[in-house]
């Protein structure tokens, strides 16, 4: 008997297979996961769809937002490099303007320095002229002096009359002057 109840234990052993689960079980599992689906599908994925639409929009906006910053900055930086270079060329100019002013005012200054210089000569000479003319013009008052001196003492008597006297001066003056005048023509 032993043997009859092992085979038929072995013949039900044979109907059940042990992969596969219960008909009831496969029904009831196929039913929780409808419901599961009709409930993600109705209430979930909407919800994950809503997000990812936000999501999607706050990206696409921030990368227009991006694009439009990048646009501006490049903007920026070419007006920029515009001034830059506007205010280089007008720094130039400036130090080449005051590079000519310089110039010309150094000529101005160089002239006006030749000028008083040339002035300051003239002015020497004119001095020097009017110095020797005096000191000739005192010179021959004292040589007149000095020569009516030694007249009288030659002569003898006393020039005590002017008029005789600058007559005397006079002509011993003109008599000094052409034997100058002689020896600097005969040299």
């Amino acid at each position: 008997m032993a043997t009859n109840i092992a085979i038929l234990a072995a013949e039900a052993e044979e109907d059940i297979n042990p992969l596969l689960p219960a008909t009831y079980d496969i029904v009831w599992s196929a039913i929780c996961i409808a419901i599961i689906g009709f409930i993600f599908w109705k209430y979930i994925l909407p919800s994950f769809q809503k997000v990812l639409t936000e999501r999607g929009d706050l990206i696409e906006g921030g990368i227009k937002k991006a694009e439009e910053a990048q646009a501006e900055a490049k903007a920026a930086l070419e007006h920029y490099n515009a001034q830059l270079a506007e205010a280089r060329s007008e720094a130039a100019q400036i130090r080449e303007e005051a590079r000519t002013q310089g110039q010309a005012i150094l000529a101005e200054m160089k002239t006006k320095a030749q000028e008083e210089s040339d002035r300051i000569v003239a002015a020497g000479h004119n001095q020097l002229v009017a110095q020797r003319q005096q000191i000739v013009t005192e010179l021959r008052s004292d040589l007149g002096r000095t020569a009516v001196e030694l007249a009288e003492k030659v002569i003898g008597e006393q020039l005590s009359d002017e008029a005789k006297r600058a007559s005397s001066i006079d002509r011993f003056l003109s008599e000094l002057d052409s034997v100058t005048a002689d020896s600097a023509a005969g040299k």
